[in-house]
């Protein structure tokens, strides 16, 4: 069974910055994809951004220009640096990781944005 821990989530105030980091207990390369998404009160849980095994990335649009994602294959673990950040930015922010078979959760980490 994989498992993702995510770690870095907390609160800040409107236009700061935030890294927010996966680790996996599988490693990323065997893994078609991995992203981020989040999930806001009362809202769907949506796209934040991925990146596939051919180091092709694709982002939300609420997140385009201000967010990156990245991967480190050595330690396993993709990242999510949030630039610019936004009150409507708020939400559990959620690891994933897709293999051909199945699809892998973490817990998932709280980003809050103050105005």
């Amino acid at each position: 069974q994989v498992q993702l821990v995510e770690a870095g989530g907390g609160l800040l105030q409107a236009g700061g910055s935030l890294r927010l980091s996966c680790a996996s207990s599988r490693s990323i390369v065997r893994f078609i994809s991995m992203g981020w998404y989040r999930q806001a009160p009362g809202k769907h849980r949506e796209l934040v951004a991925t990146l596939n095994s051919d180091n092709i990335t694709n982002y939300g649009n609420s997140v385009k220009g201000r967010f990156s994602i990245s991967g480190d294959t050595a330690k396993s673990t993709i990242f999510l640096q949030m630039n610019s950040l936004k009150p409507e930015d708020t939400a559990v922010y959620y690891c994933s990781a897709r293999s051909i078979l199945q699809e892998y959760w973490g817990q998932g980490t709280q980003v809050t944005v103050s105005s």
